[in-house]
């Protein structure tokens, strides 16, 4: 994470999430959990590698997730959508850019 108290508002305000545990003073790592999905973020230091990470969560009621997170603001990356590969899913970034995606398989489709 490029700012973690920044993550960490986006994560447990915006997308309900709740503190696990914090380390440091500021904390310069901290995880977070939701519905038995445990996410850890750290504060990128110097000698961290540059980019993003992404990570793809599985969820119900992808619809109302969707729409929730809409109304709270947050931009998509990447609309919701049926895709080929039997999901519908859609993208978002958190602060530092980290990409997160939430998809829900897609009743019927292999």
């Amino acid at each position: 994470m490029d700012d973690l108290a920044a993550s960490l508002d986006f994560y447990l305000q915006t997308l309900g999430f709740e503190l696990a545990w914090s380390w440091g003073e500021p904390p310069d790592i901290a995880s977070v959990c939701r519905d038995g999905v445990e996410i850890m973020l750290s504060q990128r230091s110097d000698t961290s590698a540059p980019g993003a990470a992404q990570i793809y969560l599985s969820v119900s009621a992808i619809d109302a997730w969707h729409d929730a997170l809409k109304s709270a603001g947050v931009h998509m990356r990447v609309p919701i959508g049926d895709r080929p590969y039997g999901m519908r899913d859609f993208r978002i970034a958190d602060p530092s850019g980290n990409e997160i995606s939430f998809g829900q398989p897609i009743a019927g489709v292999p």
